[in-house]
């Protein structure tokens, strides 16, 4: 079972990220990356799909044109986990 964090926990974790915002009353993190055009942002999905299969632990997130819209939340956690912000931080790392 993975660990949901306490809420100093996701405090601390969100002021090292640069643009997530706490969503879904806490239970998640959310960022919107915008791109130049699709082509871009259609890669950067592609990259950051490789580094969540890696990670075992799978975004939701929705993309129109340029805007790739993530949302990350530990399922098993029932919130928010350390697993969360080690992906946000290597999806800001693309």
């Amino acid at each position: 079972m993975v660990e949901k964090l306490d809420a100093q926990a996701v405090e601390a974790g969100l002021a090292e990220l640069d643009g997530w915002e706490i969503a879904r009353d806490g239970a998640a993190i959310a960022k919107t990356y915008k791109f130049k055009d699709f082509t871009r942002a259609f890669g950067w999905m592609t990259t950051a799909a490789i580094l969540a299969e890696k990670a075992d632990h799978h975004p939701e997130w929705f993309n129109v044109y340029n805007r790739v819209e993530v949302t990350l939340t530990t399922h098993d956690a029932d919130g928010l986990s350390q697993r969360d912000m080690d992906l946000a931080r290597a999806f800001d790392g693309i």
